[in-house]
């Protein structure tokens, strides 16, 4: 992972490089880094000054487990600033071996031409091949190994992307070369389509597995990272058992699952999709209600969902996805909502933005909540680039101003996740102050909050939500840069001895002698640059707010509203 191969899509012409000053960077902070320091922050998103970033963790292509996550950076279409969607499946840990710490697709052709890139051991290809134009991920996928063989992984977009999209998702395919693993937030699948890249096929045929400096002290922190994992009830049982729709009853029970677009926090017929009854209907399908996403994955919170006639389906439907397609709009169909899913993942889009507009759309009164035949028909124009699916497709923000929607759940535009803010306040704070726009993953204080992972601070409460969010942002951004999977973060929060573990990893693969603290810095230091980078793009304290509604109208059960002051939240990036 020594070079970063940049394609200048005007041409397209190849170009290979050392990493200069990139040098010891990976995820998160690789594309964020690249991003703030190449990227004008005033240029238009679909342009050709904007550049979009494939970058795999500092442990990807290594032994360790969990260390397979992608990191796609760009500036966002849909909030207008700095953007990293991290994605699972396959392609980080073939990037890595293949010895790339990025590719960075840059400029934009001249007409509406597309283009396949095709990467192994001896280079890359690029070439034209519009019969891709408006393929699915799924049959593009199919093209793709009758073309070049089972033994490759695909990064693609479907239509969405093509028809550059907000909503749009770029999609990696998982062990089974399935496309069902997204860069799925902020319109990065939009960003690709603008550079007219249709698909990068990866082949790391002939290459090995990355060599630790210290082979010794990397496999027995392996090893205790490992155990970690293994013996937290979450990391090691639950995820597991259930996939991430285990926490469907836990929020519901807790009043914090947004219903009929962010109405009420429970949701009546929540038991008919939670994650028991889809792990119980999956294993009685012939389906899988525990697997990998790609190599070294040992937590395996993914599943197989098959239909009623024993076919696949989709893969497992994520906790997200079930509500945002589910609960949200009041539907309480697992096939309907394992349907939507199949259709997000092959059109390419973002499961949850996609859900939160057709809530709005609902709202509105397009659609009846709870209407799944309704909601299935509207994806479908989104996906043939109807008016009324481009509307869409471009999100809960423009759809909620197109049809004149008061509550409208999105901060930076972005739509919200499936925690409502006024009863679980610490995540309110992240989803208000994040870089990312409304984003759960860029500060879970839902484990603090209500799974009492690394501590306990009240949900109901704004007192220490500010301090808590700010650690997790932190935590975050540097366990995005290393490659792992976010869910360790359960772990390590929990016991020392494994985030030490993680430490150890990192120093004896690179022969380095990291603290705690230096990945503390680490994360600090992503955090500023996607900050600085959205204020040169004109984002200031009042866009680190949630929408009004939040603090105005109460949430039953609770009948609580988000209690955090403005003030405070302007401290967050105060450390």
């Amino acid at each position: 992972m020594d070079k970063i191969l940049r394609i200048q899509m005007d041409g397209p012409k190849v170009s290979e490089g050392p990493l200069g000053d990139y040098a010891g960077l990976g995820g998160r902070a690789m594309t964020s880094t690249i991003i703030s320091k190449e990227v004008p922050p005033l240029c238009h998103p679909l342009g050709e000054d904007n550049k979009i970033v494939f970058a795999p963790g500092m442990l990807s292509g290594t032994a360790s487990v969990m260390s397979g996550r992608l990191s796609v950076g760009c500036k966002s279409p849909l909030t207008g600033g700095i953007k990293e969607a991290n994605s699972g499946g396959q392609a980080a840990q073939v990037l890595a071996r293949l010895g790339y710490a990025a590719i960075v697709l840059e400029g934009k052709p001249k007409d509406d031409t597309l283009y396949k890139v095709f990467i192994d051991k001896d280079g890359v290809k690029i070439t034209e091949d519009n019969s891709l134009k408006k393929l699915g991920n799924y049959d593009l996928v199919e093209k793709m190994k009758a073309d070049h063989g089972d033994k490759i992984t695909c990064m693609s977009i479907g239509p969405a992307g093509e028809m550059k999209m907000s909503a749009a998702s770029i999609a990696i395919t998982d062990m089974e070369l399935r496309p069902t693993r997204h860069a799925g937030r902020g319109g990065v699948g939009a960003v690709m389509g603008s550079k007219g890249v249709k698909v990068i096929v990866l082949d790391d045929t002939g290459m090995k597995i990355r060599s630790p400096k210290d082979p010794e002290k990397f496999k027995a922190a392996n090893k205790a990272f490992t155990e970690g994992l293994k013996k937290h009830p979450v990391t090691g049982q639950g995820l597991p058992a259930y996939g991430t729709n285990v926490l469907t009853n836990v929020i519901n029970e807790a009043g914090a699952y947004p219903t009929r677009n962010f109405a009420s926090g429970q949701f009546e017929g929540v038991s008919k999709i939670s994650g028991e009854t889809q792990a119980e209907t999956e294993t009685a399908r012939g389906g899988l209600a525990t697997h990998g996403c790609h190599r070294g994955c040992i937590i395996k919170c993914s599943g197989v969902y098959n239909d009623k006639d024993g076919n696949y389906l989709t893969k497992q439907p994520e906790y997200e996805t079930v509500w945002a397609h589910g609960g949200n709009c009041c539907i309480d169909d697992l096939d309907a909502i394992a349907l939507m899913d199949r259709m997000d993942d092959d059109f390419g889009l973002d499961t949850i933005e996609m859900g939160v507009a057709i809530g709005v759309a609902m709202e509105a009164g397009l659609l009846k909540f709870g209407d799944a035949e309704a909601a299935i028909n509207l994806l479908r124009e989104v996906g043939k680039g109807t008016p009324l699916g481009r509307i869409l497709g471009n999100g809960a923000g423009i759809t909620g101003k197109v049809f004149g929607v008061e509550r409208v759940p999105v901060v930076k535009n972005q739509a919200l996740p499936a925690y409502d803010p006024r009863t679980v306040q610490g995540i309110g704070v992240t989803y208000a102050t994040t870089t990312m726009g409304a984003d759960h993953t860029a500060g879970y204080a839902v484990a603090t909050n209500i799974m009492k992972v690394g501590g306990d601070v009240d949900p109901l409460k704004p007192e220490g939500q500010v301090e808590l969010s700010r650690n997790l942002q932190i935590a975050t951004a540097a366990i995005d840069s290393t490659g792992m999977c976010l869910f360790i973060a359960f772990a390590i929060l929990d016991q020392p001895e494994t985030f030490q573990a993680l430490v150890d990893l990192l120093n004896g693969f690179y022969g380095l002698s990291m603290t705690g603290d230096d990945v503390t810095e680490l994360g600090k230091s992503v955090l500023k640059k996607e900050r600085d980078f959205n204020e040169q793009a004109g984002f200031t304290s009042k866009d680190d707010r949630l929408p009004a509604f939040f603090s105005k109208i109460p949430l039953s059960p609770h009948n609580l509203t988000f209690q955090v002051k403005d003030e405070e939240l302007d401290t967050l990036h105060n450390w």
